[in-house]
């Protein structure tokens, strides 16, 4: 690895931590979550922390993070391997409550911080879009289609894979549209697997 990339990634890191661009509008305080590296060929790119997230400061340390390891078929060890994945939610902090639920993520963040993470990950790399937040950013043009249409067309956007948001609400998503667990999530453990060049590794 290119040591110039690794120091920048390092400064990078250290930036991310300091920040307090949306600080008045945290009801927790700033906390950004991620994990990155020049190495990362896998990018996945959710929503926001939750409460547990910001408690502990783990990316995807939840009930949510345990249902998406299970359909990407890796474990927490190679979650959490920034060598391989990069995991750089569309807000990096709490955003709080809204109508029962968690507010969206903070619109300041990825045209703050996207930019630069992605410019130092490598280019042949695999990005899973978690939810309809990240897909209007990264795929503007289907702005049109379902959640649902996005995660249908699978395949159909490159390097790039539309997947719904593993929350307790997916298990509801997931009785209605039979086809994700029979059809996609085979497709996309192959393609993990074929990522690291191992076949993939068993939810723990």
């Amino acid at each position: 690895m290119n040591d110039s990339r690794e120091t920048a990634a390092a400064a990078l890191h250290r930036r991310i931590a300091a920040c307090t661009l949306c600080a008045a509008h945290l009801p927790l305080g700033p906390r950004p979550v991620t994990q990155f590296s020049p190495a990362s060929r896998l990018l996945i790119i959710g929503q926001a922390p939750g409460t547990k997230v910001h408690a502990s400061g783990v990316p995807w340390d939840d009930d949510s993070g345990d249902r998406l390891r299970g359909w990407l078929g890796i474990d927490r060890e190679a979650m959490y391997d920034d060598a391989r994945i990069a995991i750089v939610p569309m807000g990096f902090c709490y955003p709080g409550k809204l109508s029962g639920g968690d507010a969206p993520p903070r619109r300041e963040c990825a045209p703050q911080w996207h930019g630069a993470v992605l410019g130092l990950l490598p280019e042949d790399r695999l990005t899973l879009l978690v939810g309809a937040y990240a897909q209007a950013h990264y795929l503007p043009h289907t702005r049109r289609l379902s959640m649902t249409e996005r995660v249908r067309r699978f395949g159909e956007y490159g390097n790039i894979i539309a997947l719904p948001h593993p929350a307790w609400r997916a298990r509801l998503w997931m009785a209605k549209h039979p086809w994700f667990e029979a059809d996609i999530l085979p497709q996309l453990r192959a393609k993990v697997a074929a990522l690291f060049g191992s076949g993939p590794v068993g939810d723990t």
